[in-house]
């Protein structure tokens, strides 16, 4: 007589049928302190996508000299633009509303459920998408909340992503969004929320900057599209509030290291057009979706500093879109073109 072959018992209580939006920004410390700052800064800058030289030569420098002086430094700016409120970066507070009014957008189909996450401190994408897998999602759309591609942010919130599902058993199917520099509905919320900043001032800048944040000039030519795609959001954005490329120009910020990154340089151009006779100009940072430390320190705080420093007399730091309902239609619109034929 064969042995009778044992079934697995029934799993009513197993979820399936949904989907998962998982928003993913940069990340962020959990605290202003030495030992957050330095976990959070260990993790980013071992992030082969973000420092692509040799370990060897690298890591030396990282841990015996980086990974020691700058938690400290960088702790101090964080404390200068914490949300006191919630104790926490505003990056992370944005980030969370952004999720919550992604969900209450997305109303309309109850199988899908929002989350969040940060590529750089918590919560981890593997943890969330582990969340959202334990929720019954078989599908998960992953957004990268990057507007322009770049390999150093948009790449590796995906690598970390299909890293994840390497240790799942049950893996969702998984897509990615991709950038969307060129978007109308983008391109249209960055030319009214510069329209109405503007419209609060009693003076108008004689030039405003859009700031990106800048890469190594070695990882553009070496193919990545970013410097292109930061370049046709401003030719897009002139075209549509009718400027300039001596009105709305572009600059580069945030660069680290000795190696030369793209230019122009922010911090050199804001000193520059002081020094020049400037007097008044404002500054925009389109390719960020939330602000965080580069925008509120480093352009609201020290690039308004320099420039009344050198000889400017107004300046402006125009906000990133954020949770606002100009803000939050772009997402929204490029969640729903993502996740057609899936819902």
């Amino acid at each position: 007589m064969q042995n009778a072959v044992t079934k697995p018992a029934d799993h009513p209580s197993v979820k399936h049928g949904r989907i998962g939006v998982l928003l993913v920004n940069l990340g962020t410390p959990d605290g202003t302190d030495y030992t957050s700052m330095r976990r959070y800064l260990k993790e980013f800058l071992t992030d082969k996508r973000v420092i692509e030289w040799p370990r060897i030569a690298w890591y030396p420098i990282l841990f015996g000299i980086v990974l020691n002086t700058r938690p400290g430094k960088v702790g101090k700016a964080y404390e200068l633009i914490w949300n006191k409120e919630k104790n926490e970066s505003f990056l992370r507070t944005y980030t969370r509303n952004q999720a919550e009014l992604m969900a209450t957008a997305l109303a309309d189909h109850p199988d899908v459920i929002v989350d969040w996450a940060m590529r750089y401190g918590q919560p981890s994408i593997a943890s969330r998408m582990e969340h959202l897998q334990k929720q019954g999602c078989e599908r998960i759309l992953l957004f990268p909340l990057y507007p322009q591609y770049a390999a150093a942010t948009t790449a590796t919130v995906n690598d970390k992503a299909f890293e994840a599902l390497l240790k799942m058993r049950w893996q969702p199917a998984l897509r990615t969004v991709p950038p969307y520099h060129d978007d109308p509905t983008y391109i249209e919320a960055l030319a009214n929320s510069i329209t109405a900043h503007l419209s609060t001032l009693d003076w108008e800048p004689e030039v405003v900057l859009a700031s990106f944040h800048g890469i190594p000039k070695s990882y553009f030519d070496k193919g990545d599209p970013y410097y292109c795609q930061c370049q046709k959001t401003a030719r897009l954005l002139r075209d549509r509030l009718g400027w300039s490329e001596e009105k709305l120009r572009v600059t580069f910020q945030s660069r680290f290291g000795p190696e030369e990154w793209l230019q122009p340089y922010t911090d050199k151009t804001v000193e520059r057009l002081a020094q020049e006779g400037i007097k008044k100009i404002a500054v925009l940072n389109p390719g960020f979706v939330s602000d965080c430390l580069e925008t509120l320190e480093e352009i609201a705080g020290q690039a308004a500093e320099s420039f009344h420093h050198n000889g400017g007399e107004k300046f402006a730091h125009i906000p990133c879109l954020n949770d606002s309902p100009d803000g939050m239609a772009v997402l929204e619109k490029v969640v729903r073109r993502e996740l057609a034929g899936w819902i």
